[in-house]
């Protein structure tokens, strides 16, 4: 019997694809579960359609994060800091702390997670930070620490 996975299933495959089982492992299993459906030519169809939809909408959101990054590209964020013992920051910066800042600056929310800091920022001065805003793009934004 030829089913499509709703789920992924160990041994089986993933979900979305066509598989060819048993007739007893599908309707004991497979059906009942509803970790798939016959393939029958409506749902082939539907499942061509929901693919086609998905790889739009993937690429929609490709393209916006692709249009982000070159927008973070131009813009800075400024994030104060209280100074310590000659000159120097007390403590460091985090990416929540970036983040927040960007949210306040820009009105628009980044992760905290997406936000790579090789180290931690201590010093007073500019970094450029890396942000993944989707698994094919990262964009750079400027981090200026000064004193508050």
């Amino acid at each position: 019997m030829k089913v499509i996975l709703l789920e992924d299933v160990k041994s089986l495959g993933k979900k979305g694809e066509l598989v060819n089982i048993n007739d007893g492992y599908a309707r004991n299993f497979i059906l009942p579960k509803k970790l798939g459906i016959e393939a029958t030519p409506k749902n082939l169809n539907d499942l061509k359609l929901k693919k086609a939809n998905d790889d739009k909408v993937a690429a929609q959101l490709l393209q916006e994060a692709k249009d982000f990054a070159a927008k973070m590209e131009e813009q800075s964020v400024t994030v104060k800091m209280k100074a310590g013992e000659g000159g120097r920051a007390f403590g460091s910066v985090s990416t929540k702390e970036i983040a927040a800042a960007y949210k306040d600056q820009y009105k628009k929310e980044i992760d905290k997670k997406k936000i790579v800091l090789p180290e931690a920022l201590k010093n007073f001065g500019t970094y450029e930070v890396k942000v993944k805003l989707h698994p094919k793009v990262s964009g750079v934004l400027r981090v200026k620490i000064e004193e508050a």
